[in-house]
């Protein structure tokens, strides 16, 4: 069985690499550490394909160290201590740390992670880890506190179309092939900014014509020959970027005829089940917000039950949820107001904070001032009294600005009780 192209045309150095300029090009961070020969933890965040791996061989060949390499599907604790014991026996002197790569990282457990820990802390290895998920959510504080986390984004047009040329001219199998190229826009769109699955979609569209006969790659041809092997670019839930777009806007757009669509797709795919309950959080928060601030307790109870039941009946759970998110009221006020308020706090700086709002725990504190002249709201009526909250120079700014639905309406109309226009 002939190795798969993507695997035939992996860069072996920083030259042949594509994309990923922010940290690879001429002078960026990461080539200069590279460079340089010294590389800490480092964890990549990116979506599939786009160079992740490749990265981590290419480090390991610049610093001549060497490389193990664990996948989180198949690995538990055991294959971890194994690993780290190679490590340490391979270790000479001020020889570079060998590098333990984990690729989808954030599927280890915490056990896992700990385990990690104190070779990570004493160098005994180079971390690098590789993760399509937020690390923030996936990785334990100690162990991320421990890396640098680097952010690789889609690919962009102009390097899909860098690396088809040199898959057609450098690639010993199909440079002898007559292939000639005259749309490229569905091979880009299938492959959604993923060099491993442009490649496997090349592979597929030429594989079936005998080889001594003239391909055409045309947007009908690659897309007919997809349709015929939906795997090739379905599998797995390798689309789930574009999927999981698709199924948020949905809910967004009120349908939850295509919201319920998406999620089968993503069921169907093998999704994650815990990724898609953190995008409904997201969306409980971000659009429906306060228009009906029960979307939030359910989508963070849907969180909670998956993680107690598990699969399959989990899928009934997002299903539920993923109904009333869709079918509920709409607002994103919440979401606009703290950008306001944090584009306000970009531009003026640190302001201070005013006196009769400070703690005052100290005698010293109090001979200064702080917290004189508050006014405690409880001893008031409908336990309000009005008195400045914002630092003088930004008095009577507005960040918040409700909209039209019945609940915020409700919230609006008592601000205005209290607070007058």
């Amino acid at each position: 069985m002939s190795t798969p192209l993507a695997e035939r045309l992996r860069p072996q150095n920083l030259d042949e690499f594509i994309g990923q300029e922010h940290l690879v090009g001429k002078g960026a961070v990461l080539r200069r550490m590279i460079e340089s020969g010294r590389i800490p933890s480092i964890i990549f965040w990116g979506p599939p394909g786009v160079g992740k791996t490749t990265l981590a061989n290419i480090i390991a060949n610049a610093i001549k160290a060497p490389f193990y390499k664990l996948s989180a599907i198949n690995s538990g604790v055991k294959d971890v201590r194994e690993v780290i014991e190679k490590a340490k026996s391979t270790r000479f002197f001020d020889s570079a740390a060998p590098i333990l790569f984990i690729d989808e990282i954030h599927r280890f457990s915490k056990s896992q992670q700990d385990s990690l820990l104190n070779a990570v802390e004493t160098g005994t290895v180079t971390l690098i880890g590789a993760t399509t998920e937020n690390p923030s959510f996936e990785v334990i504080r100690p162990l991320l506190s421990r890396c640098q986390v680097y952010v690789l984004k889609s690919m962009e047009k102009k390097d899909l179309q860098v690396l088809l040329n040199r898959a057609l001219t450098e690639d010993l199998i199909l440079k002898e092939r007559k292939i000639k190229v005259e749309e490229t826009d569905a091979l880009f769109r299938f492959s959604g900014g993923d060099a491993r699955k442009l490649m496997n979609i090349l592979e597929l569209t030429v594989a079936t014509d005998k080889e001594d006969k003239e391909i055409v790659i045309t947007d009908y041809l690659v897309t007919e020959r997809l349709q015929e092997n939906p795997a090739a670019y379905d599998k797995g839930g390798e689309m789930h970027y574009d999927i999981i777009s698709a199924f948020i806007k949905s809910i967004r757009g009120s349908d939850p005829d295509a919201a319920i669509y998406w999620l089968a797709r993503m069921v169907a795919g093998g999704e994650d089940p815990k990724f898609i309950a953190r995008r409904l959080v997201i969306s409980a928060a971000e659009d429906i917000g306060l228009a009906n601030p029960n979307a939030l307790l359910l989508a963070n109870a849907c969180f909670d039950t998956l993680q107690k039941i598990g699969w399959p009946e989990g899928r009934i759970v997002l299903a539920e949820t993923t109904i009333y998110l869709a079918t509920s009221p709409k607002s994103n006020s919440a979401y606009l107001a703290i950008d306001n308020a944090i584009s306000k706090v970009e531009q003026t700086g640190n302001l201070p904070v005013p006196l009769h709002l400070r703690n005052a725990p100290t005698s010293l504190m109090k001979e200064l001032d702080y917290g004189k002249d508050y006014k405690y709201s409880h001893d008031y009526e409908n336990n309000f009294v009005k008195q400045d909250y914002l630092p003088k120079e930004l008095k009577n700014s507005r960040f918040w600005e409700p909209q039209s639905s019945p609940a915020e309406k409700k919230l609006s109309d008592w601000m205005k009780k209290l607070w007058g226009d």
